[in-house]
């Protein structure tokens, strides 16, 4: 019975006693651990097994989703070629965009140079997508933006767990957002479902130093009571 708090919940008009699993010493650590997630972006060769990251990927499936339609869809991008294609790929695309908005050829390959390494250096990276295949349809665009808007949500939230869960078998991981600007060259480039819409890039790998600790703004500031 230590391990329970019973607390009470309204049940048929009456107050029920009902058991919450709790325990504070591990309450505490895991938030340690979750304060502890940091951005890597150097990685040592180790190569990653097949299995570590299905094992992965398959317990970033027990995040919630819209509806429980479950609207993730997952490439894992163990090839380094197939890396090296989608980075230059991608990168063709940016500079399009970085001439446009008057950035220097010299800046312009300084920032490709960057943007590709971090791409191909690690031993692998996920490529999280979303579908709408399974998601409620609606005739009015409002209401369709709200509900691509909840599949976004959802494979964040996914996501995010994929990372927490690299974070605790001792795999550091980063988050890049840049397929989210060419969905298409993504799509073509990596022969994908056209229902598949790239929601950004995970790299995963044994890390080589402890990340950044990057400041977070105080909840003093982000936060409003009502």
């Amino acid at each position: 019975m230590s391990d329970l708090i019973w607390h009470s919940h309204w049940v048929d008009g009456a107050a029920r006693p009902v058991p919450r699993m709790a325990d504070p010493p591990a309450a505490s650590q895991l938030h340690a651990f979750l304060s502890s997630r940091r951005s890597i972006r150097r990685y040592l060769e180790a190569p990653l097994s097949g299995d570590l990251v299905a094992a992965l990927i398959e317990v970033a499936q027990r995040a919630p989703s819209a509806h429980h339609r479950q609207p993730w869809r997952w490439v894992v991008l163990a090839d380094p070629v197939r890396r090296q294609r989608l980075a230059a790929a991608m990168g063709e695309a940016w500079a399009v965009d970085l001439r446009a908005d008057g950035v220097d050829d010299e800046e312009i390959a300084r920032l490709l140079r960057r943007s590709a390494q971090r791409l191909t250096a690690p031993p692998c990276a996920v490529l999280p997508c979303l579908t709408m295949e399974n998601m409620d349809r609606y005739p009015d665009p409002t209401r369709q933006l709200r509900e691509w808007q909840m599949a976004v949500q959802s494979v964040a939230l996914a996501t995010q767990t994929l990372m927490l869960a690299a974070h605790a078998v001792g795999l550091g991981s980063c988050w890049i957002c840049a397929p989210i600007f060419c969905p298409d060259v993504v799509r073509a480039t990596l022969d994908l479902p056209e229902a598949w819409e790239p929601q950004g890039l995970v790299t995963l790998g044994w890390p080589a130093d402890n990340g950044r600790d990057r400041p977070r703004q105080p909840v003093a500031q982000t936060v409003i009571w009502r």
